[in-house]
């Protein structure tokens, strides 16, 4: 369906059917059981509202350079050394529960591995959250191999991956979704990085915000 994320559109549809099912109670039910009916009636609406919000999937405009991966808020930006990558430049985001929760390319690429680890559901913006579960992806892109981490925290318990090894990806392709916001990372090889284009609590969106520029 268009502007609903993959897999929201069941989950949205059963709880519309479960408001519509107790709305029909309260009319068919008499006495105080039409209170608990209207009750649950309420209930499921505001569910299926909130379900809307977090499975939207809005059409984006696709960024120059490097594009964000995900929406929220930009909370790390540090030099570190990656064992596959080397010296790189990671950008960490923080997907809040309002967030759009669909993940994106950052660059054209193919997926050269994609492994889930389980682990703990800490939240997702404290150091101790690198022993979450997660998704990690290797993509192969005209400045090398970047990575990809996409980390459930606290509530997000799902990191559902749309994509597989082997797939060959354009910049701003949906990469997956991480059910109920949490954090993502992006690291990138420091050499082929002119500049980066973000800093500490800078809002972006995934796809369209730029969040390193390129050497040419």
């Amino acid at each position: 369906m268009r502007g609903i994320a993959r897999g929201g559109f069941f989950w949205i549809l059963a709880s519309f059917l479960l408001t519509l099912v107790f709305l029909c109670l309260m009319f068919l039910l008499q006495g105080n059981v039409v209170v608990v009916t209207g009750f649950f009636c309420c209930l499921f609406f505001i569910v299926s509202l909130l379900l809307l919000i977090f499975f939207r999937d809005p059409e984006r405009i696709i960024g120059n350079g490097v594009v964000a991966v995900a929406d929220g808020e930009i909370r790390e930006i540090t030099s570190v050394h990656d064992e596959e990558i080397g010296g790189c430049i990671l950008i960490s985001t923080f997907m809040n529960i309002h967030n759009v929760h669909v993940n994106r390319m950052p660059l054209d690429g193919q997926i050269s591995t994609l492994q889930h680890y389980p682990g703990a559901h800490i939240p997702a913006f404290q150091k101790e959250s690198e022993r979450n579960e997660r998704v990690v992806l290797m993509v192969d892109t005209s400045i090398g191999t970047i990575k990809i981490i996409q980390i459930a925290g606290t509530v997000a318990r799902r990191i559902v991956p749309y994509v597989i090894q082997g797939d060959m990806l354009r910049k701003g392709d949906k990469i997956g979704i991480i059910r109920l916001g949490s954090r993502v990372d992006v690291l990138l090889p420091t050499k082929k990085i002119k500049q980066v284009t973000v800093t500490a609590h800078d809002k972006v969106k995934a796809g369209e915000a730029t969040i390193a520029e390129l050497y040419d």
